[in-house]
């Protein structure tokens, strides 16, 4: 991993900010260079070039197009499991009181997060393999995450989660859609 790590957009910056950085990318800094920006956090710097994030946009790639490098595919993994609890306790939360079009977008978007981190950790897996290789797993946390877990990283398993995470985030828009409306 370089010194300057390099991300597919700012989003994956932040992700990663968040992770690595204490304070994660609350109080990050974005630093306009000509070819991109440096996202700053403590003393963890991301580069994220200006045509990656165009790449992103262009195809709605929430976390950036290709294969990431600052995450491996067990912190995509954690990062996707984190996101879709913050939805499962915000949706209980909107069901009791569905007054606010934030609540429920923040809902909507935790769904959304979840599912797109666990296609990034899907894109891992090399071929028809059935499962994510060992030497994919290049930080302590991802490691971490394997080794206490080594069947979330199958392709059943991740196909698994991705589905029901987006069909949550469907469902969820279904049952509350008419509280939108409102």
């Amino acid at each position: 991993m370089p010194e300057r790590g390099v991300a597919r957009c700012l989003v994956e910056a932040y992700v990663y900010l968040d992770l690595v950085a204490s304070g994660g990318s609350e109080h990050a800094l974005v630093i306009d260079e000509p070819d991109g920006w440096v996202v700053r956090a403590d003393d963890t710097e991301v580069f994220v070039p200006h045509d990656a994030e165009e790449a992103a946009e262009h195809q709605g790639a929430t976390f950036g197009t290709g294969l990431s490098e600052l995450l491996d595919p067990g912190q995509w993994m954690l990062i996707g499991t984190t996101y879709a609890t913050r939805a499962l306790e915000g949706g209980l939360f909107y069901a009791a009181d569905p007054s606010g079009p934030e609540q429920y977008e923040a809902v909507a978007a935790d769904w959304s997060f979840a599912a797109e981190a666990m296609a990034e950790a899907l894109k891992f897996l090399p071929g028809d393999a059935a499962e994510i290789p060992p030497e994919e797993f290049w930080t302590e946390m991802g490691r971490a995450a394997r080794e206490a877990e080594p069947g979330r990283f199958t392709r059943r398993k991740l196909e698994s989660d991705l589905a029901f995470y987006r069909q949550s985030l469907a469902d969820f828009q279904r049952l509350h859609a008419e509280d939108e409306a409102r």
